[in-house]
Formats: structure tokens, C-alpha cells, sequence
């Protein structure tokens, strides 16, 4: 961002809400005149959370999936050049709204550091507002959670990012310094502490939207697991899965229901929360998901048909896995006939629709499809990966993979395996269980095995793909080397 917009944006209180919350919505609230009221607190925090409808309505999954081995975009306002790995410190891509909001590595890097920059100003003038001490614990904690997702989601796409803990009162104290991935995990971890101290445990009467302390228990596990702290990892997925907060919903295909939001919080931990019938709160991932100009009953009254599974993909299912059923070949129009997806695809007859995100009762574009920020499948099989990795393929980590096996219809995981073709069979699971859920990419990266994953995953679109050693992480936009001196420019980028 340029610099006079990084100012800007560390004195106010910009962005709208992410979830389904009753503050009121705060635009260019001067910190010297707010903060302090207890409304005050809300808007803070309202303000912080606000990022997330952005990183995962659209950017940090063109960031990400659009790069792995499951999903493709179609080409158009850049999105090709994340697959084809085409893209430079140059790039930013431009949403077909002419909202000007980018959908690569800028939009991730951008709406992170505004959702820090307000996380900062809640940390920094919350303790000091007279208002109801628990919740005034719970604001400030829920701060540190969201600090510390954002410079997780920083990390694991830019690798050395600035540590932001301090809120920015002049344009020298907004440009900060690269620092070393540890020290990121240390600030990561130091959050998520604080978060886990000062939050609620799940109960049902919890707010949509905002995390409970086994969410960011299971959240602080995935960290881990990045940071290979495969004790820690273990330990706080077993916190998760032992805690009985949360448990598996009985069908699988009932967590992506949205008629079944509210029953589906038992699994779904902490999702960025749409709302169809609330401006700026609705995600656009339902209308690249859905199918080409559809208006019928199983995706949504518009969608685009921007954002495919590879059939490679699809067939990887087993035909017995309920979770195949989250894909599809096929769909009903408006009449109610059914319409083979090859017949209307605009770039390929080998494009497999995504079904995890469908509200047929969306309003144009707008809809009530949320998206998952932790859920406690991933943490089952965050256990299964952290278990196996320490101690190798145990009767322990069988049991976290089958539970999640079994509950997609299928038989348990094949005994005997070596440690390493256990791990293999869990970042498998992993893809299958996790799709379309910004995830994938990561996964490949973490574990390095993208540069021997992706070539294979082509099509008729992407016949050829050749990733880089340098494309683990992406370039850090230029623009933001240019506003911020003090930055220096990924391995491989400069």
C-alpha cells in the first residue's frame, strides 16, 4: 500500500465486520477521539475481525488452491498466472468488481497488516475502557487471536514478514523490519497464549463468529505443526479432541449445509461467518464455485463458473467416500433438468464443480456460505500427522485418521504402514477431507512437495506447470518494498 494509505489505515477503525454481530459499523474513527466506551471495544474488534472477509472471501484462496494439485481457475483478471506460476513482485490482480481489491499475494499481505494494525490499537487502549471486566478479557483476547492468525497467514505465504505488535501513531513507526521465521513463530505463539487465556470454552450460547479457546487451541496446533513443534502440536489437538466441546458431525456433507450453519458449529470451530441478507458480509467463493451463469436449485441465483476441480482429482475419490459428493459432474438448471457440467464449462469438459460452497437461496451474489478458518477434522488429523511424526504410525495416530476416515464412509487406514507412508496417507487424507478450504497449497509447501506434486496436475487448460524452488513462498509485492524501505525481497524474487 502506498504510504499515506498505511498511515491512514494505522490511525482508523476502517473495515466492516466479518460475522454475524450486532456492533455498529465505524468508518475513519480517529483513535484519539474513540476507545472509550465499551461500544468503543466492540468496534475495535469488529474493526480487526473485519480483515478475514477479505483474506478468506476471495484473496488468500487465489493465493493459495489456485496453486495446489486439487482446483484451477478460469483465466481471466490474472488468476491463471497463480497456476502457471507465472506471476512477479509486479503482480496484483484485480477482482471483476471493479472493487479494485486484489485477489494474489498483495490482497493477503494487505488486509493481514490492516487486521494486525487494529488488533493492535484493541490490545493497546481496551485495558484502560471502563466496561464489564470479562468481556473487556475476552475483546482484548480475541485481539491477540486475530493478531496472531494474520501473521500466521503472513508467515506461511511470505515466510520472513514485520512483526507488528505495536500500533502505528506515525508513518516511521508503520515501517517495520523483516523478521526471522522463528521470531515470527515466537510472536505467533505469545498471541495465541494470551488468546487461550483470556477466551470462553465452546457453549452453544457463544456469538457466531467468535473463536473459543478450544478453536484457538486447535488454530495453535496447526501453527505448530508448520513450525514442525510436533510435541506442541499433539498436545493441543489432544487438548481439542479431549476437551468434548466440540465433536464430528454424523454426515459430512451437513458441515457445508447452509441450512445447517448453526448445528454445524459443533465441528466447525471458528469460520469467518457470511450473512446474504447484510452488506459486506457475504463471501464471493459461492459465485466462483458455482456453475456458469446458474440460477438453479443446488448452487446459487449467480455464479460464474470461475473456480473447477481437476478430474484427476475426482477420480482420486473413492466411489464409497461421501466427501465425493462435495464434488460433481453434474448440476440442475432452472427448469430442473439435469445439466452436464461439460456441456456448459467455458474452458474445459474436464471441469468438476465445487459443491462446498451453495446457497440456493442466495440473493444474487449475496449468501450465507461460511468459511472455515479450523474445524475439528483438520484437528483429528493435525493429531494423526503430529503423533506420527514423533512417535511414528501408532495405534494413537490410526485411531485420529479412522475417526476420520469412517465418518466419510470409508474403511480403515491399511495397518502396518511405515512411518513415512503413514504421513503420506494423512496429507492424503488431508487434501480429501480439506478441499477447497485454502489449505492444499500449504500443505504442499510446508512439506516441500510441490515441486514434485504440482507438474503432475494438469489439464487440457494446464497442460504444463513448473513450479520453482523459489514459488514456496510468494514475492513480497512490490509496492510495499517501494512504500516501506526497510523491506528486502524474498529469496529468488529480487
Amino acid at each position: 500500500m502506498k504510504k499515506q494509505t498505511l498511515l491512514l489505515m494505522a490511525l482508523s477503525g476502517l473495515t466492516l465486520s466479518c460475522s454475524k454481530l450486532e456492533e455498529s459499523v465505524y468508518s475513519s474513527i480517529f483513535t484519539t477521539n474513540f476507545y472509550k466506551t465499551a461500544s468503543d471495544a466492540e468496534a475495535g474488534l469488529t474493526s480487526s475481525a473485519g480483515s478475514l472477509i477479505n483474506l478468506y472471501g476471495f484473496p488468500l484462496v487465489a493465493a493459495s488452491d489456485f496453486a495446489a494439485d486439487q482446483a484451477y481457475p478460469r483465466g481471466v483478471v490474472g488468476r491463471n498466472t497463480i497456476t502457471l506460476f507465472t506471476y512477479d513482485p509486479y503482480f496484483t490482480a484485480q477482482r471483476n468488481s471493479g472493487r479494485h481489491e486484489t485477489e494474489g499475494p498483495q490482497g493477503v499481505w494487505r488486509f493481514s497488516y490492516k487486521g494486525i494494525e487494529n488488533a493492535n490499537w484493541v490490545i493497546e487502549k481496551v485495558p484502560s475502557i471502563q466496561m464489564d471486566a470479562q468481556r473487556r478479557t475476552e475483546i482484548v483476547a480475541e485481539a491477540y487471536a486475530l493478531r496472531g492468525l494474520y501473521h500466521w497467514t503472513l508467515t506461511k505465504t511470505f515466510n520472513e514478514v514485520p512483526i507488528k505488535t505495536k500500533a502505528s501513531t506515525s508513518e516511521t513507526e508503520a515501517l517495520v523490519v523483516k523478521s526471522p521465521r522463528a521470531d515470527v513463530y515466537k510472536q505467533i505463539y505469545n498471541d495465541l497464549d494470551q488468546a487461550i487465556a483470556g477466551l470462553p470454552s465452546y457453549s452453544a450460547s457463544l456469538v457466531k463468529g467468535r473463536p473459543s479457546k478450544e478453536a484457538i487451541q486447535g488454530l495453535y496446533a496447526k501453527v505448530a505443526l508448520y513450525n514442525e513443534d510436533w510435541a506442541k502440536s499433539l498436545q493441543l489437538a489432544q487438548a481439542v479432541i479431549n476437551s468434548g466441546k466440540y465433536s464430528l458431525m454424523t454426515n459430512v456433507l451437513d458441515v457445508f449445509d447452509v441450512d445447517k450453519e448453526d448445528a454445524a458449529r459443533v465441528e466447525n470451530m471458528w469460520a469467518v461467518e457470511a450473512d446474504r441478507v447484510t452488506p459486506s458480509r457475504w463471501l464471493t467463493v459461492m459465485g466462483i464455485a458455482g456453475p456458469k451463469n446458474s440460477s438453479g436449485p443446488d448452487y446459487a441465483k449467480v455464479s460464474y463458473g470461475s473456480w473447477f476441480a481437476y478430474q484427476a482429482f475426482f477420480d482420486s475419490f473413492d466411489p464409497k467416500d461421501k466427501r465425493r459428493q462435495l464434488l460433481d459432474t453434474t448440476y440442475r438448471d432452472v427448469s430442473g433438468s439435469i445439466v452436464h457440467q461439460k456441456d456448459v464449462t467455458p474452458i474445459t469438459p474436464k471441469g468438476v464443480l465445487i459443491r462446498k460452497y451453495r446457497d440456493p437461496n442466495s440473493i444474487a451474489e449475496a449468501n450465507n456460505c461460511n468459511f472455515p478458518i479450523i474445524r475439528l477434522a483438520d484437528v483429528y488429523l493435525i493429531a494423526a500427522e503430529a503423533e506420527a511424526r514423533q512417535n511414528g504410525a501408532t495405534a494413537t495416530a490410526y485411531g485420529y485418521i479412522n475417526t476420520i476416515r469412517k465418518r466419510a464412509g470409508m474403511a480403515d487406514l491399511t495397518p502396518g504402514l511405515s512411518k513415512d507412508d503413514f504421513i503420506a496417507a494423512v496429507l492424503q487424507e488431508r487434501s480429501w477431507e480439506l478441499f477447497a478450504e485454502a489449505d492444499r497449497w500449504f500443505d504442499l509447501t510446508r512439506t516441500n512437495m510441490f515441486l514434485t506434486v504440482i507438474p503432475k496436475a494438469v489439464n487440457d487448460v494446464y497442460p504444463t506447470r513448473t513450479p520453482q524452488a523459489k514459488h514456496r513462498y510468494y514475492p513480497i509485492p512490490l509496492e510495499e518494498i517501494q512504500a516501506n524501505p526497510k523491506l528486502t525481497q524474498n529469496a529468488g524474487w529480487e
